[in-house]
């Protein structure tokens, strides 16, 4: 966060405080900026020549049958069936799921939307209660922790008040940190 420009004056002094103070902080800190250079820098500087071929004990000639269409068609079904299988819930964690309410009381907005980690960050319009000023909008979460914001009237973004426990993102606003459990 200090890297990246996004820690307040104050933060900036106690970290800067704390780097001095604390060795393996120190040491730490230095670890992770060699790290990050190494990550800025070029993969490899070179490549390696393999040999493929016969003289290493590896024939294209086994996978020829893979290329033919039934060779094709039959790891497309395999790929579609692994795939399937990952992607379908399993029963303990449908049942594990959660209702949860949103509620945010906004009496002064036309538009109220729900966003965060649970659907990846993609809009939820949120239904206006009668004329009260309140906005809801009731989800299925899994357990576990979760971060989201709601957007007032398209672009404001802004943390629930009504959760303690909050969190910075890296676009410098903020969000709110949900635990569901069971």
């Amino acid at each position: 966060m200090y890297i990246d420009n996004e820690l307040d004056l104050d933060e900036k002094l106690e970290f800067v405080e704390i780097v001095h103070d604390d060795r393996s902080f120190k040491d730490e800190t230095v670890e992770l900026l060699h790290q990050e250079r190494l990550i800025r820098s070029d993969a490899v500087a070179s490549f390696p020549e393999v040999a493929i071929g016969e003289e290493r004990g590896f024939s294209l000639s086994r996978f020829r049958g893979l290329l033919r269409p039934a060779g094709i068609m039959g790891a497309a079904v395999a790929a579609a069936l692994i795939v399937v299988f990952l992607l379908l819930p399993s029963p303990q964690n449908i049942d594990a799921m959660i209702s949860h309410r949103f509620v945010i009381y906004k009496p002064d907005v036309a538009r109220v939307e729900l966003a965060g980690s649970f659907n990846e960050w993609r809009r939820i319009a949120m239904e206006e209660i009668g004329n009260s000023g309140y906005w809801e909008v009731k989800l299925i979460l899994p357990p576990g922790e979760h971060r989201f914001s709601y957007i007032l009237e398209g672009d404001e973004k802004i943390a629930d008040p009504t959760v303690i426990t909050k969190e910075r993102d890296d676009f410098g606003g903020e969000n709110s940190v949900l635990l569901v459990s069971i």
